[in-house]
């Protein structure tokens, strides 16, 4: 078996979250929040720490805030991450980063919580 290998599954990590926008106070991220690290969808297992980290989720299933911005959303729709909406996840391809696929619906111009398939 290689030696080398550091996480068996690599789809719950511990990693450093300081650079990511969360909702907690002064905007760290708390568990339940989901975030890109560059290009990598996740969502928040647990709180940010005092030294920045936070074990993430990279898969699976999540209920998530979703904003159905540029049209209804529907299951299998793409959703991204916006760094700049309050809620994070929306259906506006331009300038954000892929996050993962719809499992619900949302009226064109509504927000609603669905789940949501991390990842892609």
């Amino acid at each position: 078996m290689a030696t080398n290998i550091v996480f068996e599954d690599g789809d719950q990590l511990r990693v450093n979250v300081s650079g990511v926008t969360g909702s907690g106070a002064s905007g760290v991220i708390v568990s339940g929040d989901p975030g890109v690290l560059g290009q990598l969808p996740f969502v928040a297992l647990t709180d940010e720490g005092s030294d920045g980290f936070a074990t993430v989720k990279c898969n699976g299933v999540a209920d998530l805030l979703v904003d159905a911005e540029s049209a209804a959303v529907n299951p299998g729709d793409l959703l991204y991450f916006d760094a700049a909406d309050a809620n994070k996840i929306n259906n506006a391809s331009s300038g954000n980063v892929r996050f993962g696929y719809a499992l619900g619906s949302v009226g064109n111009g509504a927000t609603g919580t669905i789940p949501v398939k991390i990842g892609y």
